[in-house]
């Protein structure tokens, strides 16, 4: 198994995104927590298309802009104005009663005693006021719920004689939308003395504000004061604080008292379910509140450390599982029944948890709308039975825990970093186009199927998009810089075109595999000579000046600096012709240069690409020739001159020629070399050897090629081969038998002072 390199940098920059959004998450900023529960109001939403068990013992019976004209107008029997007397909600009670309701919740406050309107006629013809009216109904039907809130003291009359009181109080977020609703909240009932001083308003003092510290109660006053009440550590403060208590009337009492009020869609469910709320298991610091019934069933609300839970809004004001009647149709109903007229049974409410509260649009203080993740605009009072419904069929919304929340961060960051860096550009983005759509469309399902709530916009955002656009961005800005360097590099030993396909593929294969390919090495004939009478002019150079030391290596240097300026000038033509036909550059051995064909990338004419290679060499170096020549004879024009002037003499240009062997077949190609040193991306075997072998044979100018790269040419581009002229067997070092050799001519027709093109063979050295 060949394993990808390691590099730092991906995971470093993994790690980094994976660390600053888990960061984000804990640090729970409002921005981000907008974002995300604008995703939740759209999964709510979604959700509506999926059904779900519902309870169906829901209703909902609302006062609209009917109900208040028919009120207004006596259609049912009285005439009242915006402003209801209590015994209208009595009446709709006793209604209620009869039709076999089980529960009936007002989201409607109650807040004081009016005396206000008219007494209410009994069947004995006695009179009792409104406020007692109502009152006398609730005890009748023992399943009334009265609506409270944080900062309401009900009446005894009232509280009383309710079957229970719910908590109606509603808690928007900071955008404005009603999402959560509070499980229960602490109301603080104040003795009747400390109520007594908080009403004179000589004293200014606000007990919502008052504080509870060991050994006293401080009531802030209005002017910046306070006033100190000392307790003892069960809070029981002494009567003579306030004044001289009555006779008979014990010298301390208790400074208040404090009742859980649970919300009213939970007390709504306990009364269907039997839960006992007295005796809730609250754990909010394990995020749950238990509620048990005698008979073994119980409900566990995820809560967070506010007691705070989220609503799940499955049944909208229009669901087709929600009982729905006008106020005014059962009071129309109530009024046939006293006055003694034929009613027709109805059943419509029996054993149903009904909820009494405005569907009145705007224009008056009735109007209870709001946004909720359904709408910008609607009910708020359904809240209530969302809230039941989730109690009696056990289906809540559960937000994901902070640790899974960073499990999945990190987990899709992996995933991102792995398709971004694996594939290409292209392929990557989508990669994680797909991936974001499937995480959340995954949200999506769970949350329409079980109320579980996936995180989307830190996951999405923070680890998926911002992680792929800096691993991009790396790419892009790092590595493709390095692309270049490397393809800079790299054209020099391949062309332009081979580069940029070997540095596009996606794999390429630079291990040890069989190819068929074509060969070359072309060896620059008369360097070593070049070289000796070099070395030897400059010896001479040395002796006749007395050079020593310093001055003599300068001579030997500059020296050698031409010689080797000379050859690459010669070295450059041959590669320049080898990129030129698509060819790898091998290596170069001293002045000869070895390159191939058909490999890294497949050329199924790569003997033609290489002996029309090797023929553009041979042209490219006979021109230089050409020129030097010319160079040479100014040279000795000036060189005249420069004797008669005493100057010595410029050396004179020397002129190489060059020999070429090209052998065809079966190599093995791959990287040779170790992790500790150079690679280096060649071929060997018996097919090298023998084209090596027939450059030795090549001569001076002449290019020869084996039999086997002979037949390629028939094959491929028979007008070349038909060129070729065959030479005597040759035989070679490594080989038994002597080898068949074909001479490619390589002089253009028109050149017609050339030199003759065929010269005799050189001896094995080349040289």
């Amino acid at each position: 198994m060949k394993l990808t390199p390691y590099k730092p940098a991906p995971v470093l920059i993994t790690a980094c995104v994976i660390l600053l959004v888990i960061l984000l998450r804990v640090l729970h900023l409002d921005l981000f927590d907008r974002l995300e529960r604008m995703t939740y109001d759209m999964r709510v939403r979604a959700a509506l298309k999926f059904s779900q068990p519902s309870a169906t013992n829901l209703g909902f019976v609302y006062i609209d802009e009917e109900s208040i004209d028919q009120v207004r107008t006596n259609a049912v029997g009285f005439r009242f104005g915006l402003y209801w007397p209590r015994q209208v909600y009595g009446r709709l009670i006793q209604e209620l009663a009869l039709q076999g309701a089980k529960a009936v919740a007002f989201d409607v406050v109650f807040g004081e005693l009016r005396q206000d309107h008219a007494s209410v006629e009994m069947a004995d013809g006695s009179f009792i006021e409104s406020d007692e009216f109502f009152a006398r109904q609730m005890r009748q039907a023992e399943n009334v719920i009265l609506a409270t809130t944080s900062d309401l003291e009900m009446p005894v009359l009232f509280a009383s004689n309710a079957a229970a009181v719910g908590d109606i109080t509603t808690d928007k977020d900071s955008d404005g939308i009603l999402r959560r609703a509070k499980a229960f909240r602490i109301q603080r009932h104040w003795h009747a003395a400390f109520r007594q001083v908080a009403a004179d308003p000589e004293y200014g003092i606000d007990l919502s504000r008052a504080r509870i510290e060991p050994g006293r109660i401080v009531l802030p006053q209005a002017n910046g004061d306070e006033v100190e009440i000392p307790v003892d550590q069960d809070n029981n403060f002494d009567l003579a604080d306030f004044g001289t208590p009555p006779p008979g009337v014990p010298p301390t009492a208790r400074a208040f008292t404090e009742e859980r009020i649970w919300h009213m869609g939970i007390v709504l469910a306990a009364q269907e379910m039997g839960l006992d709320l007295e005796s809730a298991e609250i754990a909010l610091d394990r995020g749950r509140i238990t509620l048990r019934a005698p008979d073994g069933v119980q409900r566990v609300i995820p809560v967070d450390a506010g007691g705070y839970f989220y609503v799940d809004w499955r049944l909208p004001p229009t669901a087709a599982a929600l009982e729905r009647e006008p106020i005014h149709s059962l009071l129309a109903q109530y009024k046939r029944r006293i006055d003694g007229e034929p009613v027709e049974f109805r059943d419509n409410w029996r054993d149903k948890l009904v909820v009494v509260g405005s569907n009145v649009r705007s224009g008056n203080d009735l109007t209870d709308r709001g946004a909720t993740p359904l709408e910008k605009d609607t009910l708020l009072v359904s809240k209530h039975w969302n809230v039941a419904n989730s109690i009696i069929t056990g289906r809540f919304v559960q937000r994901t825990s902070l640790a899974t929340d960073c499990a999945l961060i990190a987990l899709l960051s992996v995933v991102t970093a792995v398709l971004t860096w694996r594939l290409r550009v292209f392929s990557a983005a989508g990669g994680i186009v797909f991936l974001a759509l499937a995480y959340g469309g995954a949200a999506f399902f769970l949350y329409a199927q079980s109320g579980y709530w996936l995180p989307l916009v830190l996951p999405i955002i923070g680890a998926v998009l911002v992680e792929h656009g800096l691993l991009v961005t790396y790419r892009v800005v790092f590595e493709q810089r390095e692309q270049r360097r490397v393809k800079s590099v790299f054209a020099r030993v391949v062309s332009p075109n081979v580069a940029s396909e070997l540095l596009g593929m996606e794999r390429l294969a630079l291990g040890g595999a069989r190819r068929d390919v074509t060969v070359l090495f072309a060896d620059v004939r008369g360097f070593t000579e070049l070289t000796d009478t070099s070395h030897e002019n400059v010896a001479a150079y040395v002796r006749e000046h007395q050079l020593a030391g310093e001055a003599a290596e300068l001579c030997f240097d500059e020296a050698a600096r031409e010689t080797l300026n000379t050859v690459n000038l010669y070295l450059a033509r041959v590669a320049d012709s080898v990129k030129q036909h698509n060819g790898t550059l091998d290596k170069y051995i001293g002045d000869c240069v070895m390159a191939f064909w058909g490999a890294p990338t497949p050329n199924p004419q790569h003997a033609v690409a290489c002996v029309r290679s090797a023929i553009d060499a041979q042209r490219a170096i006979h021109e230089l020739n050409q020129r030097r020549t010319e160079q040479n004879r100014l040279l000795q024009q000036e060189n005249q001159a420069r004797i008669s002037a005493g100057l010595p003499p410029k050396p004179l240009h020397a002129t190489l020629a060059l020999g070429t062997g090209i052998n065809s077949g079966p190599v093995t190609v791959g990287l040779m070399g170790s992790d500790a040193h150079i690679y280096n991306y060649t071929v060997f075997g018996r097919e090298v050897n023998l084209a090596s072998r027939l450059e030795t044979v090549s001569g001076r100018g002449r290019i020869v090629i084996s039999e086997a790269t002979y037949q390629s040419l028939q094959r491929d581009d028979p007008a070349l081969a038909a060129t070729c002229i065959e030479l005597p067997p040759a035989t070679v070092k490594g080989f038994r038998t002597a080898i068949k050799n074909y001479e490619v001519p390589w002089l253009p027709v028109t050149d017609a002072h050339a030199p003759a093109q065929i010269m005799p063979r050189s001896t094995p050295s080349g040289e």
